[in-house]
């Protein structure tokens, strides 16, 4: 029995996607619930799994192409006899190759119709597979090498996610005026009661006390004592959230996502760096879902991570501001009078200034660094 696989119901956010790569190829096998390729959207990777066991039968849609809810994808043979004909078939092929071949094969992910191509004489060497499977990923990437003289070129696409990146950063800074104060914070504190209660702290809650915590916590209390860094433009309009959606950015190789933690005020240190992890584990492995990344209030933003000491970051539009975080490095600091190396860290507040004035920025800072220097500001909300 034949079975369509049609394009899942998308958000009635997107409009279409673009079918980035086929998980399987024509005569493999397939497991039911198993994915059989990946769809971009503006925002994340939906995958296509498959309702039934059985052989994938024909593609019909190629890779690149741009695809909308319902349409026909591909056919599958349903059957799991039909299934167990075709893992033998591919184990009998497999042993026409030798043990390098093999390893190259399970290393690349090689399909079978890449391992066909190249046998020669009914059997594939090393070397045969690993130039055809660079052959096939330069195909499926669709990247075009130009040859100038003794140097070459290869243009790639972008992905969607990077031109809906792109987009959305052109209309924040077309559209917003925006502009960026800083401030610099002392973390001896914050580090002293990391080092103090990290052990402890992760084995009551099963998370790591990072520093991302501390710096929702102390945003939020800033965003209280100041609503219009919380607020967004609509027309003529201000819209006061009177709820904390709090974005934090999170780097994946296929560009910079923010996933939201919903009324983070109402969330434990704990809550917060669990909500963190699960959300980088899942932007990275693909299965973050649009919800994830939709509103947001206000967003943090740590280039720390990378190495960066100082950015002006991009307001993540329509939202009206954004906390820059950035590497902690010991710098000479006077104490007291005295001359003392501190783990110091510059903050940046990048804001709207058509509804935040400078003031409020400033005030903004100060609360987030005196949150941060003095960490029972936060217990105390004083």
């Amino acid at each position: 029995m034949s079975v369509e696989i049609r394009v899942p119901q998308l958000p009635e956010s997107v409009a279409d996607a673009t079918l980035v790569a086929w998980r399987k190829q024509p005569g493999e096998a397939v497991s039911r619930d198993e994915n059989l390729a990946d769809l971009e959207t503006d925002k994340v990777v939906l995958e296509v799994p498959s309702p039934v066991a059985g052989v994938m039968q024909e593609i019909r849609v190629a890779p690149g192409s741009s695809v909308k809810s319902g349409e026909l994808l591909a056919i599958i043979t349903a059957g799991a006899a039909v299934a167990e004909k075709a893992v033998a078939a591919k184990a009998v092929a497999a042993t026409k190759l030798g043990p390098a071949a093999t390893r190259v094969v399970e290393e690349l992910k090689i399909p079978t119709t890449t391992i066909a191509a190249a046998a020669k004489g009914g059997r594939a060497s090393k070397a045969d597979l690993v130039a055809a499977a660079a052959v096939g990923s330069v195909t499926a990437s669709k990247s075009a090498p130009v040859a100038r003289g003794a140097r070459a070129e290869q243009r790639v696409p972008m992905t969607r996610l990077r031109q809906r990146v792109a987009e959305r950063l052109l209309n924040a800074q077309s559209t917003q005026a925006l502009l960026t104060t800083f401030n610099e914070v002392d973390l001896t504190n914050i580090n002293e009661l990391r080092g103090r209660y990290k052990e402890g702290f992760e084995k009551q809650h099963g998370v790591k006390l990072g520093f991302m915590a501390f710096f929702v916590k102390a945003a939020i209390e800033g965003l209280k004592k100041y609503p219009l860094i919380n607020a967004s433009v609509e027309g003529t309009d201000i819209v006061y959230h009177e709820y904390f959606d709090i974005g934090v950015a999170v780097s994946t190789e296929r560009g910079l996502m923010v996933p939201v933690l919903r009324d983070a005020d109402s969330l434990s240190f704990a809550g917060i760096e669990r909500g963190i992890a699960g959300f980088a584990q899942r932007a990275r492995d693909g299965s973050i879902s649009l919800e994830d990344l939709t509103g947001g209030t206000f967003s943090i933003t740590n280039g720390g991570v990378f190495g960066s000491l100082l950015s002006t970051p991009i307001v993540n539009a329509p939202q009206s501001a954004i906390l820059g975080m950035h590497k902690t490095q010991q710098r000479a600091m006077v104490v007291n009078g005295q001359i003392v190396a501190r783990p110091m860290m510059y903050l940046a507040l990048s804001y709207d200034h058509r509804i935040i004035d400078g003031k409020e920025a400033v005030q903004f800072l100060v609360t987030v660094k005196d949150c941060l220097e003095d960490p029972s500001r936060m217990l105390l909300e004083v």
